[in-house]
C-alpha cells in the first residue's frame, strides 16, 4: 500500500495545553459548515467506497450494516482553519483501518477524496486518512453526534483542519493521483496540517508542491 511516506508536516509538540500556530480555545464546539443541513433517512442511507479499490469493484453498506461495524473511542481536538480550537472531544467511531481492511485500495492509491451530501469533498493523502487517530465518527462526548455537527457519520481527521473533517459523510473514493476537494479547490491548502499552520494554497512552499504532485 502507498502513502505511507513521511509527511511534510512538523512534529506535534506535546504537552495539552499547546495549541497550532495561530490557533486559539474557544468554550464548547461552535457550529461551522456551507449550505443546508441535510436530512437523514436511514433506510435511503449508504456508505461508499469506490475509485481505484483492489477489485475495481465499488464497496457499500448499510447504515444498519456501519453501526454493527466495531467502534473506538478517539479523544482529540478540533481545529478550524478559521483559527479557532475546540478541545478534548470524544469521539466514537469506526476507525479507517476496517474501511481499509474491508474495502483494499488497489496498491498505486495515494489519495483519498471524502465525499458528503450534496456533493461536497475534502482531498487527502492516504496516509492522513491511515493515521490512528482517523475514524469515521458516530458520537461524541457519548451522545450521538447532531445533525449540525455531521450527523449520521463524520470523518474526523484531528491533525488536519477542520475543512477535511468532512460531515454527513457518504463516500469515500481511492485515487492514484490528488485532486482538489471543495475547499481545496477555492483556495484552502491541499493538505492542511495544522501545526505547519498553512491554511491557503498560496502559502505552499517548493517542497508542498512536490508532495502535491505524487
Amino acid at each position: 500500500m502507498t502513502g505511507d511516506r513521511p509527511t511534510a508536516s512538523s512534529a506535534q509538540p506535546s504537552g495539552p495545553d499547546v495549541l497550532p500556530p495561530g490557533q486559539r480555545r474557544v468554550v464548547g464546539w461552535p457550529v461551522s459548515h456551507y449550505g443546508p443541513v441535510p436530512r437523514f433517512r436511514p433506510e435511503r442511507w449508504d456508505l461508499k467506497v469506490f475509485g481505484a479499490t483492489r477489485r475495481t469493484e465499488p464497496y457499500g453498506w448499510t447504515w444498519d450494516e456501519v453501526t454493527a461495524l466495531a467502534r473506538v473511542t478517539v479523544v482529540a481536538d478540533l481545529h478550524c482553519a478559521q483559527g479557532t480550537t475546540s478541545t478534548g472531544h470524544e469521539w466514537f467511531g469506526i476507525p479507517t483501518g476496517t474501511i481499509l481492511r474491508l474495502a483494499p485500495p488497489a496498491p498505486d492509491v495515494t489519495h483519498v477524496m471524502a465525499w458528503a451530501e450534496y456533493g461536497f469533498s475534502a482531498n487527502m493523502r492516504l496516509s492522513d486518512f491511515t493515521a490512528p487517530t482517523t475514524l469515521l465518527a458516530t458520537h461524541r462526548g457519548g451522545e450521538p453526534l447532531t445533525a449540525e455537527h455531521g450527523s449520521p457519520l463524520r470523518l474526523v481527521v484531528p491533525h488536519l483542519y477542520g475543512y477535511k473533517s468532512v460531515k454527513w459523510l457518504r463516500g469515500i473514493e481511492y485515487l492514484t493521483a490528488d485532486r482538489p476537494g471543495f475547499w481545496e479547490e477555492r483556495g484552502y491548502h491541499h493538505i492542511g496540517d495544522v501545526w505547519t499552520g498553512k491554511r491557503y494554497s498560496y502559502e505552499d512552499d517548493d517542497g508542498d508542491a512536490t508532495l502535491l504532485r505524487r
